[in-house]
């Protein structure tokens, strides 16, 4: 455990070095080329930022890991990486993802054209194998069947990687979100051994450090201020959407049986999850086009309400810290079942949509619901 924890430090330290030093590169590149993100009624910045940030996750990640692994052989003889169907799946599924995001950056995409290839790379992880197979009690319910859990599998990974990308909002937030549940997957996977998974998300995580020091801190007046952009949320997204999937599924060949599988894997993305269930049941009560950009992610309603940029930012981390300090308690300590724990989650989330929206009323804005 100790070589495990020391291994992926040094995963994270190569990546944020990396990071450091490209990403400055990014934005003096996004310049050079006018590559930027544009203000418009919807946004929240008022001035042009280079877009580009995201290009930098992979090749850190990817560079951090190969490093670190590298050191792990060097100083313990282990080989840890075993190529498996979908592991090759998962890094074709991920370039995928990768390569469609930063052409949107570049020339811009329909949002039915990146749909399409997030649901062909979600399809690859379930035909290579890896998929929900176990429900852990959810309504009764335990072991699953390939027909069921494949079109699950596709479902999931595609509506995170959508909600990571459409919470995107504002300066931090995607970034932070992100690091917080990589982090907890971290954890996650530290605990079940698996040093391959604990390096790749080091990795990932080393590099939104640098990313969000120019995000939340850069000065756009300096131009060292950068946004990730769909090349970024996009394979954050994905990224998260297949450790979700890793961590719930049951294979008794790499992990052993954990009833907390699931609602852990949940727990780690709960804000955006249920904020983009809240956003497309608004949408389709309005009867509004599911593809079409608003104003009504919960960043929108804080700052309705009154709160600035970076309060609205630290409001939605100690939520979603809340959401997994209550979760652990419930599943850990209190052993409530995974049902009753997910109904309970969904009726804070209520409750505390309800008090931001009275919050927006008392501030005299209109809360568009």
């Amino acid at each position: 455990m100790t070589h495990y924890i020391l291994i992926s430090f040094v995963a994270f330290v190569c990546s944020a070095l990396f990071g450091f030093v490209m990403i400055p590169q990014i934005v003096n590149f996004c310049i050079r080329k006018k590559l930027y993100d544009i203000p418009n009624e919807r946004k929240v910045h008022k001035n042009p930022i280079p877009r580009l940030g995201g290009i930098s996750f992979m090749p850190s990640m990817l560079l951090a890991f190969f490093l670190a692994l590298v050191v792990l052989d060097q100083v313990t003889g282990e080989e840890p990486i075993t190529i498996s169907l979908w592991t090759c799946s998962f890094f074709v599924s991920l370039m995928l993802v990768y390569v469609v995001g930063t052409i949107d950056d570049l020339i811009g995409l329909g949002a039915r054209t990146k749909f399409a290839v997030q649901i062909a790379a979600a399809t690859l992880m379930p035909l290579s194998g890896l998929y929900i197979n176990n429900l852990y009690g959810f309504l009764g319910y335990h072991e699953i069947p390939f027909w069921f859990g494949a079109p699950l599998t596709i479902f999931i990974i595609v509506f995170i990687d959508n909600a990571i990308n459409l919470i995107d909002g504002i300066d931090g937030l995607a970034g932070g979100l992100a690091l917080m549940a990589l982090a907890g997957f971290l954890a996650c996977f530290l605990r079940e051994g698996l040093v391959t998974y604990c390096v790749l998300i080091a990795g990932l995580m080393g590099v939104l450090v640098p990313y969000l020091y120019f995000n939340i801190l850069g000065d756009p007046k300096k131009n060292r201020k950068i946004f990730m952009g769909d090349s970024g949320s996009l394979t954050l997204g994905f990224i998260l959407g297949f450790l979700f999937v890793k961590f719930a599924m049951h294979n008794p060949n790499v992990m052993t049986y954990h009833k907390d599988g699931l609602i852990l894997s949940i727990t780690m993305l709960i804000v955006p999850m249920f904020d983009v269930v809240r956003v497309v049941i608004m949408r389709l009560r309005k009867r509004r086009p599911l593809f079409d950009a608003d104003k009504n992610h919960i960043h929108h309603k804080l700052m309705r309400a009154g709160l600035s940029q970076h309060k609205a930012l630290a409001a939605i981390l100690v939520i979603a810290l809340a959401f997994a300090a209550v979760n652990f308690a419930m599943v850990f300590f209190i052993k409530i079942n995974f049902t009753y724990v997910l109904v309970i989650d969904i009726v804070l989330f209520f409750i505390m949509n309800y008090m931001v929206d009275r919050a927006i009323i008392r501030h005299g804005e209109k809360t568009f619901v």
